[in-house]
């Protein structure tokens, strides 16, 4: 096979993938979004105008939201190859740092919040896709209604308990059933738009203007339901790291983008032709022998769409602790090729009890429906101004062209966002709740981590001149390697302190071993260590590490053979210092964010376990800081 061959051969694949990963909450949209519009309550009449009107603003919408902003403008934003808002939120820090310093904070608040309602939309997925899914089979036979609720908490509960095998074996039938999913959504639209031809009208996007103009307010209430249609646009950002830019454009164009908007051709003319489908027009597209099989292709396609937000959920959770936003936890590999697929044990069980809790509380995809919408537009909103400082800062684009390329979205985000709130008070108040919850616990746990930076600062003895004044009488040097993890702001580590203290002794070679991340996803293997000789068989061990590289101890100290420092497992010792937070009045936070840091930090993963340090080779030894 020639290099041209392979080439087009793991194109093909990695489009394939693509489709089963990133397109299943967009693809599976077309479940309750007509149903949901067309709900009797929002009071919109269903009518020839009409329906031309919303199919307009559905295909223009993915034209203007998926296809030209994320798939054409936002995919170019990519920090080093990744995408997803925190790596967006790393991308645009570092962009203002230098010329914009002002703008850091309000921006590390705004991809914070963004950050935190991707989580309410993650909650919010799994629930109505499935619900959608299953409630297919009231269609086929209305005695079945109660049995809805209980099978989508059966699939929910399955589906959660097997993330800690990975998504590994099953991974590879993703592709090829969303495949089938997307056939299956063309081929219905195809034959209904037949029946009904007169929908192509909405093609033209005048048709949604009349819309808007001729419903006013109930057409702007209908707006927060067409947002529906646009759900998982953010996943195909987010998931760039896995697939790259190419397979995700591909996948969009050829497969996902003339499905989608077939399907929703093919519903408007549906319900053209017998307006008695609204209750729901997916499940009536092609009669009533057709109803089974779709419940069990679209459970299928909505366990799919859910892998993907809850593996999406893990991956962010990842980045967050690297960034500092989160405190560190258990995080397990599944994959021993795959360096993405990682399993969070409190992120899963966490979201499996908010997931059910929604199915239970809201019932059906109608009333879910309207928490949805809020936190997608939110995320979109914080995605469109983020990437305005990395087009302005980071590529330098004139001011005027900047303003132009993201001010037309920007409107149309806000016009999204603002008539998804007037969902408030239906559901809408769940993600936002959610959301200020984590956006809370993430800003006092980087707060709280910066106060005990301050404390440490400011009782810390500087390194040079206490190893200076320390062998004027040097203490007694015992044989082997004594590792002293040092924060960035510390002086003299207390292990080291303490050591001295109670021991009374010094190893032959000791190695001050600090961490830095930086805000980018990698950092190359040959610059992540950094060796500098102190004098007396004394080291600073240096390493830099990106927020999606892999802390891994025993791989950094193989690196560092290269740069002339040469370990033995067996004869090194890792003394790590456990700090036990104490909170004090007065300390720059209020009582109850600092007994939720304090309450957080001794939860924390320990250091030892998070760099996966050999447990064996592990000596801790406690210290108190206040904050």
């Amino acid at each position: 096979m020639t290099s041209q061959q392979h080439k087009k051969s793991s194109l093909a694949a990695l489009t394939l993938a693509a489709v089963g990963i990133v397109y299943g909450d967009i693809g599976t949209s077309p479940l309750y979004t007509l149903k949901t519009i067309f709900d009797p309550t929002h009071g919109l009449a269903l009518n020839h105008d009409n329906l031309v009107g919303v199919v307009s603003l559905i295909f223009w919408g993915l034209t203007m939201i998926v296809s030209l902003k994320y798939v054409s403008l936002v995919l170019r934003a990519d920090n080093r190859g990744e995408g997803g808002i925190m790596a967006l939120m790393a991308l645009a820090l570092n962009s203002v740092a230098k010329v914009a310093g002002k703008w850091h904070f309000p921006l590390l608040l705004l991809g914070t919040f963004g950050a935190t309602m991707f989580y309410g939309d993650s909650v919010i997925t799994p629930a109505i896709s499935v619900l959608g899914a299953i409630e297919g089979l009231e269609v086929a036979a209305p005695a079945l209604e109660q049995f809805v609720v209980p099978l989508t908490i059966i699939v929910l509960v399955s589906l959660y308990s097997v993330q800690r095998h990975g998504t590994a074996g099953i991974g590879r039938f993703f592709g090829p059933v969303m495949v089938v999913w997307f056939i299956a959504l063309a081929a219905m639209g195809v034959v209904n738009i037949m029946d009904e031809p007169s929908i192509l009208n909405a093609l033209n996007p005048v048709h949604g203007f009349k819309f808007l103009l001729r419903n006013g307010f109930v057409a702007f209430v209908a707006l927060g339901a067409v947002v529906l249609a646009f759900t998982g646009a953010e996943a195909l950002y987010a998931d760039m790291g896995h697939f790259g830019k190419k397979p995700i454009r591909m996948a969009w164009f050829l497969v996902c983008f003339p499905a989608l908007a077939l399907n929703y051709l093919g519903q408007g003319a549906l319900l053209i032709h017998d307006p008695n489908a609204a209750s729901n027009p997916f499940f009536n597209m092609l009669g009533p022998w057709s109803v089974y099989p779709l419940v069990v292709l679209s459970t299928m396609a909505a366990v799919i769409a859910s892998q993907a937000t809850i593996s999406g959920t893990f991956s962010m959770t990842k980045q967050a602790i690297a960034l500092g936003m989160l405190p560190r936890m258990r995080v397990l590999h599944t994959s021993e090729s795959e360096i993405g697929q990682i399993y969070i044990p409190m992120v899963n069980w966490l979201q499996l009890i908010v997931v059910l809790l929604a199915v239970i509380g809201f019932q059906s995809s109608d009333a879910l429906a309207g928490a949805y919408g809020i936190a997608v537009t939110a995320t979109m909103l914080a995605t469109t101004i983020l990437t305005f400082f990395v087009i302005r800062y980071r590529w330098h684009l004139p001011l005027v062209l900047c303003f132009i390329a993201t001010g037309f979205f920007v409107v149309m985000d806000i016009a999204l966002f603002s008539a998804s709130t007037l969902k408030l008070l239906h559901g809408g108040w769940l993600p936002l709740l959610l959301g200020t919850a984590l956006f809370t616990v993430m800003l006092t746990w980087r707060t709280g981590r910066e106060l005990v930076f301050q404390n440490l600062e400011k009782h810390a003895i500087p390194l040079e001149a206490f190893l200076n004044s320390l062998f004027m009488a040097p203490p007694v040097r015992v044989p082997g390697t004594a590792v002293f993890l040092r924060g960035e702001s510390d002086g003299v580590p207390h292990a080291l302190l303490h050591n001295l203290s109670h021991n009374k002794v010094l190893h032959e070679r000791v190695v001050f071993f600090t961490v830095h991340i930086v805000e980018e996803p990698y950092v190359l293997p040959d610059e992540q260590v950094k060796v500098t000789a102190l004098g007396h068989e004394c080291y600073q061990l240096s390493v830099y590490y990106g927020f999606k590289d892999e802390p891994d101890m025993p791989k950094l100290l193989a690196l560092c053979g290269d740069k002339g420092l040469h370990f033995e497992m067996m004869e090194t010792s890792f003394f790590i210092a456990r700090q036990t937070v104490i909170s004090s009045p007065g300390a720059g936070m209020a009582p109850w964010r600092e007994h939720l840091f304090v309450a957080m930090s001794r939860n924390a993963r320990a250091a030892a376990d998070y760099y996966q340090i050999p447990p064996n080779r592990v000596i801790e030894l406690g210290t108190q800081v206040e904050i």
